[in-house]
C-alpha cells in the first residue's frame, strides 16, 4: 500500500497536521510519511489504484497515457456505492472536523475493500 498525489507542490511534505492527529487518535502513525508524485511506473507496481477525486482520476489517466490499464483504477468511494463516481471531499481548507469526516469515509471504504477481497 502506498499513497501518491498527482500534483508536484507537496512533494516531500509530511501529511497535514489534522491528518496526523486523526490518524494518531486511531492508532495509526503517519508522521514519517512524505508526499510523492504519482508516476507511470505505479501502473506496474500496483494491482489496484484508487483516486480520491474525479480530477485525480483524470490526471492518473493522463499520466498513464494510452497504454495505461484504467480498468485497475477507480474512485475510492465507488467501493461504498458502486458507480456513484463521487469524490472524497477535500478537508484542506477547513478545520479538524472535516478531517474526521474524511477519515471515517476513507476507513469505511477500506473496510469495504477488505471485505471484497477477503
Amino acid at each position: 500500500m502506498d499513497s501518491a498525489g498527482t500534483e508536484s507542490y507537496h512533494i516531500g511534505s509530511a501529511p497535514h497536521r489534522h491528518s496526523q492527529d486523526i490518524c494518531q487518535r486511531n492508532g495509526i502513525d503517519i508522521t514519517g510519511q512524505r508526499a510523492r508524485q504519482f508516476s507511470r511506473k505505479d501502473f506496474e507496481r500496483y494491482d489496484k489504484i484508487y483516486a480520491l477525486a474525479e480530477d485525480v482520476y483524470e490526471e492518473i489517466q493522463r499520466i498513464g497515457g494510452r497504454d495505461a490499464d484504467m480498468s485497475r483504477v477507480d474512485l475510492l468511494l465507488n467501493e461504498l456505492s458502486s458507480g456513484s463516481n463521487e469524490s472524497v471531499p477535500d478537508p484542506y481548507y477547513g478545520g479538524a472536523d472535516g478531517y474526521i469526516f474524511v477519515y471515517e469515509l476513507i476507513e469505511r471504504s477500506c473496510e469495504a475493500i477488505i471485505a471484497k477481497y477477503k
